[in-house]
């Protein structure tokens, strides 16, 4: 009779149960893992029998077949270990059966029969909890799935431990929940900015309503700066978002040591970043840089400099909020509901407009230099800014006398409004509005129609442009606490929704 433990296999955020079935047949020994496993999967029958050897137990001289149940599921990573070896300790009669059955099994095994740590634990303590039913997993990750709430979690260091544990001769403690980190950010504040008073202005709206957001202009004009300010004056993330923010990282495997934290991710990755390292992908599906920025920030500096293709992946998940990554046995969703922040040069020497430094192909080279993003991306982006050089009378100046924790008071104000107008809607911020919802909450009032109707016809703007001209204009409002979209905040949204010039 066949053993049978129960485990998960990750596709994307979700954790599809697995019936792990192990029988003892009589023949000559053998040990075979079938189930459409990969290498990993393969490699455990060795850590497996290392793991049991280091125990003073022998394996039994039969053929053990281990059947990964659906078999038409494909499965990745090491977290197969542990439920392997549970199930063929219950074959052999080491562990009862019955008592296993009741719980679902995730860890990797080292040769010396340790549990390691291994991506997705939370994911799997969720499942459970769906399931009614228990986790077994690594003591390192006790208080990682301790976080999912009412689930009856077994944290074991070692197969021993667990065996002991199972037996009744020595039971393992319950992990307590990891602790969430303080959401303090470590960045520069805005009172290091000096000068650039649109600009400034630009990001505190692009906060405010979760806006994309593009910086042109010159070499060391603080556009990197200014981005590096942003996450200081977001809000925290809601309890919510803290859970989904954490699965992405628990699939990614950087959650370490079960800690949450409510600030807000920011990731910035290289020019140079493959378009499976931005969107996802890779041998082993693993989320990108645009879902660890899930619900935070994506910094793209230096923009031209991107792959053309890479950068044109993006524009699916911008829309939808999601990115798909498809292969051939299967295809895997990640959330991707991030706010983009992009800074860039003019042209190539990056001094377009100043006589004295610019180079002899200009304007021609800022034409060749800008094309290399999309006009379809860019169409995505809500604020487009021209930050101008600093100035040496710009520098001499005091400090501003407003930093980042005036600026974030006034976000958190707008955050507050757009949270009460869309509970139960299906969005969180003004950049999430649409449809119907978008004509509800943004129709601007009789002058602003007419502002808008005549902005659209004079600067041929798409449908898209049209939408998000209508969202920058909402949160501007919720900015000067106005009931309606006025005249005034369609036109500040149109003085943004001019691009870059290219020639």
């Amino acid at each position: 009779m066949a053993a049978i433990v129960s485990t998960v296999a990750y596709l994307g955020l979700e954790a599809r149960a697995v019936e792990v079935q192990v029988q003892l047949i009589a023949g000559l020994p053998a040990f075979n893992v079938v189930g459409l496993g990969d290498k990993a999967v393969g490699e455990s029958r060795e850590r497996v029998r290392g793991a049991i050897a280091a125990m003073g137990l022998a394996l039994p001289p039969k053929r053990i077949a281990v059947n990964l149940s659906p078999a038409d599921l494909p499965k990745e990573g090491s977290h197969f270990d542990l439920p392997i070896a549970l199930a063929l300790l219950a074959a052999m009669g080491v562990v009862d059966a019955e008592a296993l059955s009741g719980y679902v099994v995730v860890g990797e095994l080292g040769l010396d029969a340790r549990i390691a740590p291994s991506p997705g634990v939370l994911l799997a303590a969720l499942h459970a909890a769906e399931s009614e039913l228990g986790l077994v997993c690594s003591a390192a990750q006790g208080a990682e799935a301790a976080w999912a709430g009412s689930v009856e979690v077994v944290a074991a260091p070692d197969l021993l431990a667990l065996i002991n544990h199972f037996k009744g001769h020595g039971l393992l403690s319950a992990p307590q929940p990891g602790g969430v980190e303080d959401d303090i950010v470590t960045g520069p504040d805005l009172r290091q900015v000096k000068g650039q008073e649109t600009a400034k202005r630009a990001l505190e709206i692009a906060a405010a309503g979760g806006h994309n957001l593009l910086f042109c202009g010159p070499p060391g004009s603080g556009k990197s700066l200014m981005a590096a300010c942003l996450p200081g004056i977001l809000p925290p993330l809601t309890p919510e978002e803290v859970l989904e923010v954490s699965m992405v990282q628990s699939v990614a495997g950087t959650l370490t040591g079960g800690r949450l934290t409510r600030a807000r991710p920011f990731r910035s990755p290289h020019h140079s970043a493959s378009m499976a390292a931005l969107t996802g992908g890779g041998l082993k599906v693993r989320p990108g840089e645009v879902s660890l920025a899930h619900l935070g920030v994506l910094f793209l500096d230096e923009l031209p400099e991107f792959s053309r293709t890479v950068l044109d992946s993006l524009r699916q998940p911008l829309e939808t909020g999601t990115v798909s990554v498809a292969r051939a046995n299967a295809h895997v969703t990640f959330p991707a509901r991030v706010q983009l922040i992009a800074a860039m040069n003019p042209c190539r020497c990056g001094h377009l407009g100043d006589a004295t430094l610019a180079c002899a192909r200009a304007p021609r080279c800022a034409a060749d230099y800008q094309a290399k993003v999309s006009g379809p991306l860019l169409d995505r982006i809500d604020l487009h800014v021209d930050v101008a050089a600093v100035s040496a009378a710009d520098l001499i100046l005091p400090p501003p006398a407003e930093g980042s924790a005036e600026v974030a008071a006034r976000v958190a104000a707008a955050r507050r409004l757009q949270s009460a107008r869309y509970a139960g809607e299906g969005a969180r911020t003004n950049a999430e509005a649409d449809g119907p919802l978008l004509d509800r909450v943004a129709t601007p009032d009789e002058p602003g129609r007419a502002l808008l109707a005549q902005a659209a016809a004079a600067m041929r703007l798409t449908a898209r442009g049209y939408t998000r001209i209508l969202r920058v204009a909402r949160t501007i409002a919720d900015l000067a606490g106005a009931e309606t979209v006025g005249r005034i905040h369609v036109a500040e949204a149109l003085g943004y929704r001019r691009q870059p010039p290219r020639n």
